[in-house]
């Protein structure tokens, strides 16, 4: 904005923050830290059935880690989908969910960074595409998908449930675009 000026960066917010963030994949004792200081908290549920699916080999679970601060940052991706094949097969094709990078962080190649660490391990796993559902009105998360090479592949209505922490059942509606990203070789 003309004439705003900016306050003074947090001490963890220096020029080099992004050099000290490490991304690592989570850990059983991450799970309470992306809630968010409760933000997140309605998905602990998820969350915990994600790190399930880790242990089994079916989920990997990427998050940015800033020392001095937390995480700043993570990304999931499912291996395989038994309910939607189409998302993920457990053999070429994988889906991410879950992306997001705490707003403060954003613009400065965090979402890159993590999205390219994903790609790179499943490209060494053998998984020849990515999958991803970005919502229709986040506009911004789907301009960065497109500059790394996602292709807007059909609509998805977006309608999915979860149980909440208090085993709720929750209804969401997030109309979306479904993305595509070919890693290697053909299309699959």
């Amino acid at each position: 904005m003309t004439g705003h000026k900016a306050s003074p960066p947090p001490y963890y917010l220096n020029d080099d923050w992004s050099s000290r963030v490490v991304i690592r994949q989570v850990e059983s004792s991450d799970l309470r830290a992306l809630e968010w200081e409760g933000a997140y908290k309605r998905f602990r549920r998820i969350y915990a059935d994600v790190f399930e699916r880790t242990q089994q080999g079916e989920a990997v679970m990427w998050i940015a880690d800033l020392p001095g601060f937390g995480l700043i940052g993570q990304t999931f991706v499912q291996l395989n989908s038994d309910y939607r094949p189409e998302l993920a097969n457990g053999k070429t094709r994988a889906y991410v969910h879950a992306f997001r990078v705490r707003p403060q962080f954003r613009n400065a190649g965090l979402g890159t960074r993590l999205m390219l660490t994903a790609e790179d391990d499943l490209r060494k796993r053998g998984y020849r595409a990515v999958i991803l559902a970005v919502a229709k009105d986040n506009p911004g998360a789907r301009r960065l998908y497109v500059r790394m090479g996602y292709e807007v592949i059909g609509a998805e209505s977006g309608r999915w449930s979860y149980r909440d922490e208090r085993g709720v059942l929750q209804h969401v509606v997030e109309p979306s675009w479904r993305m595509r990203k070919n890693l290697q070789g053909d299309p699959q």
